[in-house]
């Protein structure tokens, strides 16, 4: 997993989680490995899970709207789109 700290102080809601023991047991000696807090490795590891997820994913419609907004540089979109559609009719 990539280094992944946080910076500054931020407000996060604490969470109870049950894990397997020998998965417990994991977390304890990595997080003692790495010299961080067990929670911190919590953190990572669901950041990490959820930014490759959403990548794996793909942006949502309103993300893929939002990202594409504006960059039709090309005049008039509706000029255009007639003048397409009047090519179309004159090939058939």
């Amino acid at each position: 997993m990539n280094s992944f700290r946080y910076r500054f102080k931020v407000l996060m809601p604490r969470t109870l989680i049950n894990l397997a023991p020998e998965d417990k047991q994991w977390l304890d000696a990595e997080a003692r490995a790495r010299g961080v807090s067990m929670a911190s490795l919590v953190r990572e590891a669901v950041h990490e899970y959820r930014v490759h997820e959403q990548a794996a994913r793909g942006p949502t419609l309103g993300q893929a709207l939002a990202d594409t907004a504006g960059i039709w540089r090309g005049g008039e979109g509706l000029v255009w789109q007639r003048r397409l559609r009047d090519e179309w009719a004159r090939e058939n």
